[in-house]
């Protein structure tokens, strides 16, 4: 019988020791069997970049295996795993990694989505994988699905809940009545939020992955630039109880559509039919709702960040760059064919709803029609609700393109039958 010569192990470096690089670490050491069983050859972790080695970290890191020579490191690997964040020096040691063929997996969706281009040139011509699963939503199976099982189909539309943090704090705010402020406050204190929680509530965190969704979906480059942004800090228990009195609830979604003109991706607030499924995701989950011409609608969901779960699609990564490596083949290339043009926001079709104080006197109502009439926004539903000497109006738009939508809040903001425009917020989901 004949005895197979012994595998070279895949050495494996990982940058960053913070949350999700213990738990990396942590599953490459303690699976390291049924991993080599996966790949096809015994695992090695090379090291860990930290830039102080003598922080105290979890017992799970080998002290031995820290080091603060991210270059040499990255050297010595046959796969490089970069959990730093930021810009610098991850973009650096990617492209140190890639220019010398070795495999990169990372969860830097800011760094993707600015420099995504750069990267995937880069990896494409020294013919080395890029995997980012962990990028867009954490533990939840996405890119690998958009990027491959739906090659063959036409991806319309997503509707993602990308950002946990914010999907805690309308879900708390919606359940429990609770202010904008203490929500956040609660969130930080529970660990869902950061001291900053600037990038989560101000939409950039869902920016960018909307950005790389958009790219993988519609087969061309989207930067983050190109993505609308508006946050959910002006969200109030008004605007709450009024999407609770036209049976809907408020998310912050990312948005990439395809449409005649061109793609459209915005990430905003955004009122929720009750009976769609993104409705229902609670908590700090994340689900990604994906419209395709033959697959038809499709529903992603799971936990969306955190240390385990995120780890979990690293090392799904890990397990099919590693088996690149030991039986030979490369992951698919870039797609970025198409030639649509990215819309500004300007450009963009959505529904409305438009909340405002009217005095309570006969013709306002008319008149606020004819102020939509003139600019060519069609009202769908009007909600009515008496005050003292005012009423409040919800009125529900037919689609309309952005700009008009804005000229219209304009001239109702002008109009001596308004006393105030509350809010406008954009629906997605309704038929």
């Amino acid at each position: 019988m004949a005895v197979s010569a012994p595998t070279e192990p895949v050495k494996i470096a990982v940058l960053g020791c913070g949350t999700v690089g213990t738990q990396v670490i942590r599953l490459l050491l303690d699976q390291s069997q049924d991993l080599a069983a996966r790949i096809g050859a015994p695992v090695e972790l090379a090291g860990v970049y930290v830039r102080d080695t003598s922080t105290p970290r979890d017992a799970v890191v080998p002290a031995s295996a820290l080091t603060s020579d991210a270059e040499a490191l990255v050297d010595a690997a046959d796969v490089v795993v970069e959990l730093m964040g930021g810009q610098e020096p991850a973009k650096s040691l990617i492209l140190r990694a890639l220019a010398r063929g070795a495999a990169v997996v990372t969860a830097n969706k800011a760094l993707l989505a600015t420099h995504g281009a750069e990267l995937y040139e880069a990896a494409d011509a020294a013919g080395a994988d890029l995997y980012y699963e962990a990028a867009v939503a954490g533990a939840i199976p996405l890119v690998r699905p958009v990027r491959e099982s739906l090659a063959g189909d036409r991806v319309t539309r997503i509707l993602g809940i990308v950002n946990g943090t914010t999907n805690y704090v309308l879900d708390e705010m919606t359940s429990k009545g609770l202010d904008y402020d203490a929500v956040v406050a609660e969130a930080q204190r529970l660990g869902y939020a950061e001291a900053d929680p600037t990038a989560d509530v101000g939409g950039h965190d869902a920016a960018a992955k909307a950005a790389i969704l958009a790219s993988l979906a519609f087969h061309q480059r989207v930067a983050l630039d190109d993505v609308y942004c508006e946050g959910i800090e002006a969200i109030t228990q008004d605007d709450i109880q009024a999407a609770r009195e036209t049976d809907r609830v408020i998310k912050l979604l990312a948005v990439a559509e395809q449409v005649e003109d061109g793609v459209s991706v915005r990430v905003h607030p955004t009122l929720v039919p009750v009976e769609h499924p993104l409705a229902n995701v609670r908590g700090a989950f994340n689900a990604v709702f994906v419209e395709a011409e033959a697959a038809g609608e499709l529903m992603f969901y799971g936990q969306g960040a955190g240390g385990a779960p995120t780890a979990s699609a690293v090392l799904g990564d890990v397990v099919s760059v590693a088996r690149h490596k030991v039986g030979g083949g490369k992951g698919p290339l870039e797609s970025n064919y198409a030639l649509h043009e990215v819309l500004p926001m300007d450009a963009a079709r959505t529904r409305y709803a438009v909340r405002m104080s009217v005095p309570d006197r006969p013709g306002v109502l008319a008149a606020v029609a004819t102020i939509f009439a003139s600019h060519e926004v069609g009202i769908e539903s009007v909600r009515q609700m008496a005050g003292k000497g005012h009423a409040g109006l919800i009125l529900s738009t037919h689609r309309a393109r952005e700009s008009a939508l804005r000229a219209t809040v304009e001239d109702l903001r002008l109009s001596e039958h308004v006393k105030d425009v509350w809010s406008v917020l954009r629906i997605e989901g309704e038929l």
